[in-house]
């Protein structure tokens, strides 16, 4: 059995036993996959990972940066109390009306605002309505821009919020200093400015799954 065949299956088994996904979920997963949208969800496994982490922290208010069609998004919002809020940014105007079907059917619609644009022009947009502080923060866009994203969280928290930086690895081309790929320099600009910013303290873990080799940063606010 290949190595990646073996990440499936362990993937599968998890999946199955502690993160099945339920028909709004599955339904999402279609509707994205008949939109032509990129196979780039997270996987059963990382939203369930992702719900935990905000049920954990006490989330009542999340801002996720990327939201495609909408499952992580899914995932993200059932972990708020009733009177939660989560505001999504996703850049492509056909991805976001996928997503807004999906959270809809979800039941989710009245905790999640989607908001479309290019996330560095509607993040200080955000920024002008003074909003409470986020509680947590995904970040899963385009990941060139990954530190910069990094900053405007930093201005959108506070003490004691949580960021992840999802697909930090990039199949292991992270480690690669001289690579000039955009989306390696980007990730890599995030994760040198966690590791030395004074109001951030994080980690990296490296994960293998369904969705080959990767894995995700984490930083709380200090």
């Amino acid at each position: 059995m290949s190595g990646s065949q073996l990440w499936d299956d362990v993937d599968d088994y998890f999946s199955t036993h502690l993160a099945p996904d339920d028909e709004a979920l599955l339904a999402a997963l279609r509707d994205s996959e008949a939109a032509g949208l990129p196979r780039i969800s997270v996987t059963p496994t990382q939203g369930k990972l992702l719900q935990l982490l905000a049920q954990i922290h006490g989330a009542r208010t999340i801002l996720e940066i990327g939201t495609l069609a909408g499952y992580s998004t899914i995932w993200l919002a059932r972990a708020l109390p009733a009177d939660g809020r989560l505001i999504s940014l996703e850049y492509s105007p056909k991805h976001a009306e996928v997503a807004t079907r999906n959270i809809a059917r979800a039941g989710l619609d009245k905790l999640v605002d989607v908001r479309v644009g290019p996330a560095l022009d509607t993040l200080p947009q955000l920024a002008d309505e003074n909003p409470p502080p986020f509680d947590l923060v995904f970040i899963d866009a385009d990941k060139a821009n990954n530190a910069h994203y990094v900053e405007w969280a930093l201005r959108l928290t506070s003490a004691g919020s949580l960021i992840i930086v999802d697909n930090v690895v990039r199949g292991g081309r992270v480690a690669d200093a001289a690579g000039d790929d955009p989306d390696v320099r980007g990730t890599r600009a995030a994760i040198e400015l966690i590791g030395s910013h004074p109001r951030l303290s994080g980690t990296a873990i490296q994960t293998v799954g369904s969705k080959g080799y990767d894995g995700f940063a984490l930083a709380r606010v200090v």
